[in-house]
């Protein structure tokens, strides 16, 4: 009787054990299975992210390029009535400049 007894607690044992098994193996899978699900949602929130800071980067360079195309122009506009304000300043007294000249090499001693 204590063979039966023995042998049926054994039996309990190895089906216990099996069942742990069964348990641990189902842990196992439920935490793979939550693992994936996480860097899945991450890979997910990551590329959101970084596709947001891209449009932001290229919408910066737009406005940088917009600013220093506006600045050239300007600048160049600037330049271009310095140059004609020179001008005009030159032709009014480029007479004035040329009798003086003449003056000075007119009246040299020899």
């Amino acid at each position: 009787m204590e063979a039966l007894k023995g042998q049926g607690g054994v039996q309990m044992l190895l089906t216990a054990e099996q069942e742990a098994q069964q348990i641990v193996a189902n842990a196992r899978n439920l935490k793979m299975t939550r693992l994936k699900q996480a860097k899945d949602e991450a890979d997910g929130e990551t590329s959101r992210y970084r596709t947001q800071m891209e449009a932001e980067y290229r919408r910066k360079i737009s406005e940088s390029t917009d600013n220093s195309g506006s600045t050239v122009r300007r600048l160049e506009e600037e330049t271009v009535q310095k140059i004609k304000s020179l001008k005009d300043a030159g032709s009014k007294i480029s007479s004035d400049v040329v009798g003086m000249l003449l003056k000075v090499v007119m009246s040299a001693k020899t």
